[in-house]
């Protein structure tokens, strides 16, 4: 075991304390900042006041953008469960030609960067699919945000799969269960959780998104992350990104949270 003199212990503290502030300490200041009493966010605030935050519930852009989240993420995290779930079947369990290829191609998607995302689908949709008469529209932009939550789910099961037992599975069969009880009763009950921590990952990210929605979303439609990108460029209002921002920070908790209980508790089997 290794052991730290307690100077090398005091420097690793000081480390960590400076770099936790300059992971937290912006997000109090914009949590402080959704309680400003003055029209422009500033710092140090000069007193409390709880307007932008009824601006901010209040506003009907706000809303209409907090749907346009939840619906995008909610069907993309859906496509995401099924295609990444068959995908990590399908290279976990059987041997084919071109298999690392393949698992390359699933995965490259999350390396690559937003913007390079964003312009090849965007391309697509209104070079190659809108002359042929396919307007992809709002559906356009779900497709897009799949694209890389597939990923997510992929990673999480696959690594998964790769730590479970066959011989469950075989012995179900031999004791006289089917193809579809097995998998009800013995194999997805085993990686249960990480598809259950793959999902909740890939809605968080596909809720964040922005680089990519920026190239995919159709006119007058606005995902929350755009609509605070858009209101940035407008002083007066920034009080009320602060209140969405604050908002979003407590929410995205959520995920993260049941997504680290759900992979402990998968660990723990």
């Amino acid at each position: 075991m290794l052991r730290l003199n307690r100077a090398t212990k005091i420097a690793l503290a000081a480390v960590t304390l400076v770099v936790m502030g300059f992971m937290y300490i912006p997000l109090f200041v914009i949590v402080m900042n959704s309680f400003n009493s003055g029209r422009v966010a500033g710092w140090p605030i000069p007193g409390f006041s709880l307007e932008w935050w009824g601006k901010a519930l209040a506003n009907p852009a706000v809303h209409a953008a907090l749907l346009n989240s939840v619906v995008v993420a909610a069907v993309a995290t859906a496509f995401a469960l099924l295609l990444g779930t068959l995908a990590a079947f399908a290279l976990q369990r059987f041997k084919f030609f071109g298999q690392h290829t393949v698992n390359l191609l699933i995965v490259l998607p999350i390396t690559l960067p937003g913007i390079v995302t964003g312009v090849a689908l965007s391309n697509t949709f209104h070079q190659v699919l809108k002359p042929m008469g396919i307007h992809v529209g709002y559906w356009g932009m779900i497709i897009a945000h799949a694209t890389f939550c597939v990923v997510m789910v992929f990673n999480n099961v696959i690594a998964r799969l790769r730590r479970m037992n066959p011989n469950l599975e075989e012995a179900s069969m031999d004791l006289g269960a089917g193809i579809g009880q097995t998998f009800r009763l013995v194999t997805f009950p085993q990686f249960r959780s990480a598809f259950i921590a793959g999902g909740l990952l890939a809605f968080a990210l596909s809720f964040d998104e922005i680089v990519v929605t920026i190239f995919t979303a159709p006119p007058g439609v606005e995902t929350l992350p755009l609509w605070i990108m858009n209101q940035m460029a407008r002083p007066n209002e920034v009080n009320q990104v602060n209140v969405v921002a604050t908002v979003m920070i407590l929410l995205s908790l959520i995920p993260v949270y049941f997504s680290q209980k759900a992979s402990a508790a998968g660990d723990a089997k």
